[in-house]
């Protein structure tokens, strides 16, 4: 969150105490404080246009480059104009002819406040030397020099607060951000954890009466059965997304006939949607059914490529081919199938 107030305002109220130095200038030309008025004229009109192009809106709050060296121009030239027509050492001072001071710190401030204090204290150093030179130590005070610099120092915090502020407030923002996603991710690997731990004991709760209720003494067939129960308990950790009902039923199946399967998910179906994943344990499912491989492995496919799912069945009869696959030599390939992850795919 950044700390702003609405641009227009600020641009309004610093249009508006600007324009208040040209109406003291052009006053100042009704009195006999200078020697010559188109010196006075010439930096009221340099002024006016430093201002409108210093407020000017741009696309970055900081002002641009070129803006910056005209502003300072500016105010390195406003006191040599208006300086080279008045009379440092005039009886009751110069009055309203010292406008240019406060003129010259009103754009600086505006420098200073649009990220240029590099500028702004530059036009500072400026006008304090040449003031020192014109009129001595003393019309540092007297003439305003002291005000125009405070103003750019309060302008130059100012605007280092509210930009610390600003980061401060992104920083916490974001740390904010990283807790809600972490406790998210905790939340939802607590739920995940929770729901295969009801899935293994609803799963293994009928197996594990039926060891209580023969004092452990199983048959042959129940052995087995729990070996296949075994298998399935896996399958919810290592399939993950890969399962649904219907592919439970036909993985159970497929063990009963003496097929050996073993489910991969790696997480490269986790963005499908309902409907892609329905189809693709639908597919699933039905090549389980189908084949008679004495061994399958179903593995889910990294997200960018066509293929969501690879289901490969092998059989122990052998014909060396099957090495080009990383498998063992003497198995040869009975099933190669490749779900794709999207309908329009599949019908290509």
């Amino acid at each position: 969150m950044k700390i702003v107030a609405p641009k227009f305002v600020i641009i309004a109220l610093a249009a508006l105490f600007s324009s208040y130095h040209v109406v003291l200038a052009a006053y100042s030309l009704s009195f006999p404080f200078a020697s010559d008025t188109a010196p006075v004229i010439v930096a009221i009109v340099l002024y006016a246009a430093a201002t409108l192009v210093s407020l000017l809106p741009t696309g970055s709050q900081r002002m641009p480059v070129w803006v910056s060296v005209f502003v300072l121009a500016v105010s390195v030239s406003l006191p040599l104009i208006v300086t080279s027509v008045l009379d440092p050492e005039r009886e009751g001072g110069n009055g309203y002819g010292t406008w240019y001071v406060a003129a010259v710190g009103t754009l600086l401030t505006i420098a200073a406040t649009r990220y240029r204090a590099g500028f702004a204290w530059a036009g500072i150093a400026f006008l304090v030397v040449q003031s020192l030179l014109w009129a001595g130590p003393a019309s540092l005070g007297s003439i305003g020099v002291i005000g125009s610099a405070a103003w750019v120092g309060v302008a130059h915090i100012i605007t280092n607060t509210l930009t610390k502020a600003a980061r401060d407030s992104q920083q916490f923002a974001m740390a904010e951000r990283e807790a809600t996603e972490w406790q998210a991710a905790q939340e939802a690997h607590l739920s995940e954890r929770q729901f295969r731990l009801g899935q293994t004991g609803v799963m293994a709760l009928p197996m594990l009466q039926t060891i209580r209720r023969a004092g452990g003494d199983l048959s042959e067939e129940e052995r087995l059965e729990c070996l296949h129960l075994e298998g399935a308990i896996r399958d919810e950790i290592r399939g993950r997304k890969l399962l649904d009902d219907r592919v439970r039923e036909q993985v159970m199946l497929a063990r009963r006939r003496g097929t050996i399967v073993t489910l991969l998910d790696e997480g490269g179906i986790d963005e499908l949607d309902d409907a892609e994943l329905e189809r693709v344990h639908g597919r699933l499912a039905e090549a389980l059914r189908g084949t008679s491989a004495e061994k399958v492995i179903v593995r889910t496919v990294p997200e960018g490529s066509e293929v969501a799912v690879t289901v490969v069945g092998l059989d122990g009869t052998g014909d060396g081919a099957a090495a080009l696959l990383g498998v063992d030599e003497e198995e040869e390939v009975s099933l190669w199938l490749e779900i794709p992850r999207t309908e329009v795919v599949a019908g290509a």
